[in-house]
């Protein structure tokens, strides 16, 4: 994230509050998933709070491997994954979610290339600036080509799901992308991570809102049923 630590931890300690609240909005077993992408985006921020910390402070270094792995798990491993699995468990239109399959299908592939190039390539972070930039020897061809798989198949599924506006989800994720893509090019990874995160609280807005609905329609049943 950029600015400094503080802002890290105050930022992910907000949004894990913020995920807390959001599964507790949880009514239906499908939405267990989307609703702890808030909780698992706040963990991520406060992992690089401890990773400013380890970088800028040598009585940290311990914290510096544990920190770096662990936020780019959280980016690079479980999101593709995590993103259209949630999507495809809320779904219940026939047709869209034969197209989520295949999302998800990208998405685990994604992931394990990912998995691949974190075992198997070296990842040097550092601070320039007020950024953290993640320095990595992966594979440079395939690098546009990953990026944009990564774009399709954690921002589409949102743009896909009939779930009442996950669409807006979607979309403030796409602008968020666009502007860090625009000004912020070499730190990229961690700055959309953090206009993520705190896009992600929308996910308590969409599902307090579900809950509410949820509520009234049982209420319409019943009384249908007397």
């Amino acid at each position: 994230m950029c600015f400094s630590p503080e802002a890290s931890f105050a930022g992910g300690a907000i949004i894990s509050t913020i995920g807390v609240m959001t599964i507790t909005k949880v009514h239906k077993p499908s939405q267990i998933i989307f609703a702890s992408i808030p909780l698992f985006f706040g963990l991520q921020q406060i992992a690089e709070g401890f990773l400013w910390l380890a970088i800028l402070n040598p009585e940290y270094l311990f914290l510096k491997k544990f920190s770096t792995y662990f936020f780019l798990i959280m980016a690079d491993f479980i999101w593709p994954t995590m993103i259209p699995l949630a999507v495809l468990f809320m779904e219940e239109n026939k047709k869209k979610r034969k197209i989520l399959w295949v999302l998800l299908g990208m998405g685990i592939l994604l992931s394990c290339y990912y998995l691949f190039c974190l075992i198997s390539f070296d990842v040097t972070p550092i601070i320039t600036g007020f950024h953290i930039q993640y320095n990595n020897t992966f594979p440079r061809p395939l690098g546009y080509f990953v990026f944009a798989v990564y774009m399709i198949v954690t921002i589409t599924p949102l743009f896909m799901s009939n779930i009442k506006r996950t669409k807006v989800l979607g979309s403030l994720m796409f602008l968020s992308c666009l502007i860090t893509g625009i000004f912020f090019t070499q730190y990229l990874l961690s700055v959309w991570c953090f206009f993520a995160a705190l896009i992600s609280g929308v996910i308590f807005w969409i599902l307090r809102d579900s809950k509410r609905k949820f509520k009234f329609d049982k209420l319409l049943l019943l009384k249908k049923k007397a």
